[in-house]
């Protein structure tokens, strides 16, 4: 089977050779920058040349940002830019850029991904993190009370460019699957109650996943923390993915599969143990093993490699992986 072959089968339960080797969320910067130290070769820094040197299953991201490079960046991490409906309709010229000029490099790995040597996927804003990056993450909790029409306006079109820009990408190219940004939980669950999901959320995923489902783009949910609660709220919008199933936050994947079986779900390897040898790495695989006979899900580290990890030791990783995704 070629990657793109192998990828849909899997996301729909059908017999495969063998399970998808990929990392969704890569690794952070300071763990590239000490395995260059480690002998990792100094010219790859770009993520899909060192899927490629790992021999990881080769697959394309493309991340489209709604906002242009004049928006005023926030003082910090979680700080407001905007306060009122007048702050957002004078940074408005500071958003939703034109879709063509985002396309430019998706024909050459659509290409790719024709003849099965790539899977594309891409990710766009959901519609609890975009107002979040705009609001500020207190504000963003206010403004469900305080701001309803703000918060409103601001998904209506945020979805309706979202929708624009689907369209787009597909004549170029249809992608394998697609994320939706959106950290909507924490260690203890969802930020917001379903009636808020239910009013400001759900709306515009019951308008843009008929889209995705028009051209067989399979959707995911990127929230970090525990999903649990969140995955029957998003069933109700035709929405069966997610990742990256936070070991540490929580997530519990047999329960998960046991109430949901029909989910697609990619991570949930406990990045944890990565420091801790081969035998707690592969500890770890066993306790994901039953899932992964199961269909449907991809085992991958549940968020970034981070720095503490040697390269020997995720070579190690890949190794174990190389494994198991070979013995189901």
């Amino acid at each position: 089977m070629n990657h793109v072959e192998r990828f849909r089968a899997l996301m729909s339960f059908q017999p495969v050779d063998r399970l998808p080797r990929l990392e969704w969320a890569t690794w952070w910067n300071q763990t590239i920058d000490r395995w260059h130290q480690e002998g990792l070769p100094s010219h790859l820094t770009e993520t899909f040349e060192i899927d490629l040197h790992f021999g990881l299953d080769p697959h394309k991201q493309f991340w489209f940002n709604p906002r242009l490079p004049g928006l005023p960046p926030p003082a910090h991490h979680g700080a407001t830019i905007i306060g009122s409906e007048e702050d957002y309709q004078r940074l408005r010229q500071y958003l939703f850029p034109p879709v063509e000029s985002l396309l430019g490099e998706i024909s050459r790995y659509g290409e790719m991904q024709a003849r099965g040597e790539c899977v594309v996927w891409f990710t766009i804003d959901g519609y609890f993190w975009y107002p979040r990056t705009l609001l500020g993450i207190e504000r963003h909790l206010y403004a469900f009370y305080d701001q309803p029409e703000l918060m409103h306006r601001m998904n209506s079109e945020l979805v309706d460019w979202e929708i624009e820009l689907v369209h787009a990408i597909c004549q170029i190219c249809r992608p394998v699957y697609m994320t939706f940004a959106e950290d909507m939980s924490y260690n203890h669950g969802p930020m917001l109650s379903k009636p808020l999901f239910e009013e400001f959320v759900a709306p515009y995923y019951r308008r843009i996943i008929p889209v995705l489902r028009e051209y067989d783009i399979l959707p995911i949910i990127d929230s970090d923390g525990d999903i649990t609660k969140l995955v029957p709220w998003f069933a109700e919008v035709d929405v069966h993915g997610f990742l990256p199933l936070e070991r540490q936050a929580g997530v519990d994947l047999a329960s998960l599969r046991t109430n949901h079986p029909e989910l697609r779900l990619i991570g949930h390897f406990d990045k944890m143990t990565m420091t801790k040898g081969e035998a707690a790495m592969r500890a770890e695989f066993e306790r994901l093993l039953p899932a992964m006979r199961q269909g449907g899900f991809i085992p991958s580290v549940d968020h970034q490699t981070p720095p503490g990890v040697s390269l020997e030791q995720y070579r190690t990783y890949l190794s174990l992986l190389w494994e198991y995704t070979a013995k189901v």
